[in-house]
């Protein structure tokens, strides 16, 4: 391992919030409706509020709203406004946003390889709850 890249033995031995060197990361990528945002814009492109609104259906308008500053704020989405009549708006993943892509991917892969054994032990284990004693 790289003498600039942390332990995992060193991360033990460091303040408990701070262990996780990649907690930060996931703060800003995992929160609530970050990836389908980030997956849409970057499989589909640069596109206006209603069309991101129309891909992820269970999504308030309320809450795509404030997702996207955030992802804006992060650098994640780049937001584009044409003063027209009527005025429109554009996201689009930044390039930032689309490093993220190759982690996405090793996700993606991780998911396909475990999500089975995942929820047979998930099935396991409540099978097991439920059986014992109170």
């Amino acid at each position: 391992m790289a003498a600039s890249q942390p332990t995992w033995e060193a991360s033990m031995s460091a303040d408990p919030e701070q262990a996780c060197p990649i907690a930060p990361v996931v703060d800003i990528v995992f929160s609530r409706w970050t990836t389908p945002i980030l997956w849409a814009l970057h499989q589909y492109g640069r596109q206006r509020f209603v069309e991101l609104e129309r891909r992820l259906t269970t999504i308030t308008p309320k809450v795509l709203t404030q997702r996207l500053r955030q992802l804006e704020r992060d650098g994640l989405v780049a937001r584009t406004y044409h003063p027209e009549v009527p005025p429109r708006v554009e996201y689009e993943i930044t390039e930032l946003g689309a490093s993220l892509a190759p982690l996405f991917a090793h996700l993606a892969e991780w998911a396909a390889t475990n999500l089975d054994a995942v929820e047979q032990s998930r099935h396991t284990y409540d099978t097991a709850q439920q059986s014992r004693p109170r």
